[in-house]
């Protein structure tokens, strides 16, 4: 027989309640779209948040609704990011809990097998997914990567060679278009020489599509602004914008540390860019270049 709840307690195991509630009906909507044995995995997880829901209501006595928003905002999330990286994300505002769980379980000690629940067998359960886009992250991050070492630095060196901003962005896409296509071509050779279990075709059009998509937005700028320094301005924002969304998606779907992988990525491409800068202004000294 459960005790009569405490008020205090009551509250937070309310919002526990409709958690769980709301995350079962995400991974019952995601099971549905999902195949194979991610979608029995996303099935077995939704049973699961909604044997925890029950174990909370019968601490309240209470039925709650689900939280629409949430569900709206997970479900908008796997399709733009992925499986993996919505299920983690949501693991992750999970861990944030555990402090209010210890805090509740001398009250409620059904809170601690709740909390290892969710820390040990869901974990597992995540592991287990396996979805294609997250197992060729380490080609988007070679694409990515040598996109924006490349890009910046040939366009910075551009911009205060050339000082036309048209000239720069002409020269920028068709520099990019053509290392993209080197790249994807390196990537196959290089996955079909290692014979590993993953498709050199496919690494290849990741690296190819990282690599182009970076390309684009950094070189769009020049061409549609008629002077290059508002053009520069622009793209160093850009750069920040890109490695942050991706150094993120990297640090959920991988669990490493967002700040080492973002510094990492911003000083080697400003320091690129730097370096750029000088060559460019040497340049246009040395061999009296005037547009």
């Amino acid at each position: 027989m459960v005790e009569k709840p405490n008020q205090d307690v009551a509250n937070i195991v309310l919002t526990f309640q409709r958690n769980e509630l709301t995350e079962h009906m995400i991974y019952s909507s995601l099971s549905k779209r999902a195949r194979g044995v991610n979608s029995q995995l996303l099935k077995k997880m939704s049973e699961d948040e909604l044997r925890h829901y029950g174990e909370w209501r019968n601490y309240t006595g209470r039925d709650v609704s689900p939280n629409r928003l949430m569900l709206f905002k997970y479900i908008l999330i796997s399709r733009l990011f992925g499986l993996t990286f919505a299920v983690k994300l949501m693991e992750r505002g999970e861990e944030e809990a555990e402090e209010v769980y210890e805090k509740i379980s001398s009250v409620f000690p059904k809170a601690r097998e709740i909390m290892r629940d969710e820390k040990e067998h869901e974990k597992i359960l995540i592991g287990m997914i396996d979805e294609e886009m997250v197992n060729y992250v380490g080609s988007l991050v070679l694409g990515l990567n040598d996109a924006l070492v490349e890009l910046t630095g040939a366009l910075v060196g551009l911009a205060f060679t050339l000082q036309n901003s048209r000239l720069v962005g002409v020269s920028g896409l068709i520099t990019g278009i053509a290392a993209s296509i080197s790249m994807s071509a390196s990537e196959y050779l290089s996955k079909k020489s290692e014979k590993s279990e993953k498709s050199p075709l496919k690494a290849s059009l990741y690296t190819g599509l990282a690599y182009l998509v970076t390309v684009l937005i950094l070189s769009t700028p020049y061409l549609l602004l008629s002077d290059y320094r508002i053009a520069l301005a622009i793209m160093f924002p850009s750069i920040s914008i890109i490695v942050s969304i991706f150094t993120f998606f990297i640090s959920i779907t991988k669990e490493v540390s967002f700040r080492k992988m973002f510094l990492e990525m911003m000083l080697i491409s400003l320091g690129v860019a730097a370096v750029s800068f000088v060559i460019g202004w040497i340049a246009r000294m040395l061999f009296g270049i005037e547009i």
